[in-house]
C-alpha cells in the first residue's frame, strides 16, 4: 500500500514542476518571436539561430509540461506503475530535438561563411543581451522546479540558449567595433558544439533509464552484499535494480533464508536497509529456504543484473 505522505509529496512535486514549466514556456515563446524578427531585420545568423533554438526550447518546455502532467496520473489496470516514465521519454525526445538544432546551426553557419551578409552589430548586441537576461530568468525558474530528468532536459535547452545569447552578444560587439562579419558564423559553431556535448550526455542517461539499467549511483554487487549480510539471509540472487522514472528506483530480488518463520523480521530489516542506505522505496523480495552451505555465517551473493 502506498504511503499517503509519499503520494502527497509526489503530487506536490509534480504540481510545482508543471507550474515552473508553464511559466518558463510563456517567457521563452514570447521572446523567441521577438528575437526571430530582430534577427531577420538585422541580418544576423546568430540571432536567427538563437531564435530557432528558443522555439525548440518552447517546444521542449511544452513537451516537458505535458509529460509532467501525464506522469502525475495515478496507476491503473494497464499501467501498474502509472505513467511516470513519460518524463524520461520526453527528455529523450527533447535530446533528439537538440541534435536537430545542432545540425541546423552547423549547416547555416557553413552557408553564411560561404556567402557573408551585412549584419547590424549594435542591434544584435541589444536584442541578444535582452535575450540573455530572459534566459537567465528562465534558468532560475527551472532550477527551482526539481531535479527530474525531464526538468533537466528542459533546463539544458535553456542553458544552451544562454550560451547562444552570450555568443550573439559577442558576435554583435565584434561586428560593431571591427566589422569582421565571419565571427557571427564562427560563434554559431561554438554554440552548436556546446549543445552537442550536453545533449549526448542527456541522451545516454535517458536511454539508460529506458533500458532499465542499474542507476549510476548504485553498485549492484554492493547492494547484494549488504542484503546478504542481514541476519537470517544466506544468499541473494536474481537481484535487479532499475529506475521507474528519474528519481524513482525499484528493486526486486530472491533471498535464500534460514527459515521462513523469521521472514517478517528479515523483510522489515531489508526494507529499512534499502530505504535508509539507498532511498529505494519500491522493493519486491521473495523468500526461499536455502540448504545449509555448511559454513556458519557464510553469505553468498549470486547476482543477475537487469541490463
Amino acid at each position: 500500500m502506498a504511503d499517503p505522505h509519499t503520494s502527497h509529496h509526489h503530487d506536490h512535486r509534480h504540481v510545482g514542476g508543471r507550474n515552473v514549466l508553464r511559466t518558463a514556456l510563456g517567457l521563452t515563446l514570447g521572446y523567441a518571436v521577438v528575437e526571430l524578427a530582430a534577427g531577420l531585420a538585422f541580418g544576423s545568423l546568430a540571432l536567427v539561430s538563437d531564435a530557432g533554438h528558443m522555439f525548440s526550447d518552447a517546444l521542449a518546455l511544452g513537451l516537458a509540461w505535458f509529460a509532467a502532467w501525464l506522469s502525475a496520473r495515478p496507476p491503473g489496470g494497464r499501467h501498474s506503475y502509472g505513467l511516470a516514465r513519460a518524463e524520461v521519454i520526453a527528455a529523450f525526445i527533447n535530446g533528439l530535438v537538440l541534435l536537430l538544432v545542432v545540425v541546423f546551426i552547423a549547416v547555416e553557419s557553413i552557408e553564411r561563411l560561404m556567402r557573408p551578409a551585412t549584419v547590424d552589430g549594435l542591434g544584435v548586441m541589444v536584442v541578444a543581451f535582452v535575450g540573455l537576461l530572459l534566459n537567465l530568468a528562465v534558468m532560475l525558474i527551472l532550477s527551482r522546479g526539481g531535479h527530474s530528468l525531464n526538468l533537466r532536459a528542459a533546463l539544458l535547452h535553456v542553458t544552451s540558449d544562454v550560451a547562444g545569447s552570450v555568443a550573439a552578444v559577442a558576435a554583435g560587439a565584434v561586428i560593431y567595433f571591427t566589422g569582421w562579419v565571419p565571427i557571427d558564423a564562427i560563434l554559431s559553431w561554438v554554440i552548436a558544439l556546446l549543445i552537442l556535448a550536453s545533449t549526448i550526455r542527456l541522451l545516454r542517461e535517458a536511454l539508460h533509464v529506458l533500458m532499465e539499467g542499474v542507476p549510476p549511483s548504485l553498485q549492484l554487487e554492493e547492494v547484494g552484499r549488504l542484503m546478504a549480510g542481514i541476519d537470517g539471509v544466506r544468499s541473494v540472487h536474481d537481484l535487479h535494480i532499475w529506475n521507474i522514472s528519474s528519481g524513482q528506483v525499484a528493486l526486486s530480488a530472491h533471498l535464500d533464508v534460514v527459515a521462513l518463520t523469521n521472514w517478517p523480521v528479515v523483510l522489515e530489516r531489508a526494507r529499512q536497509l534499502l530505504r535508509e542506505r539507498y532511498s529505494i522505496e519500491h522493493v519486491t523480495l521473495q523468500p526461499e529456504v536455502a540448504p545449509d552451505p555448511g559454513q556458519r555465517g557464510q553469505s553468498v551473493v549470486k547476482i543477475v543484473a537487469r541490463r
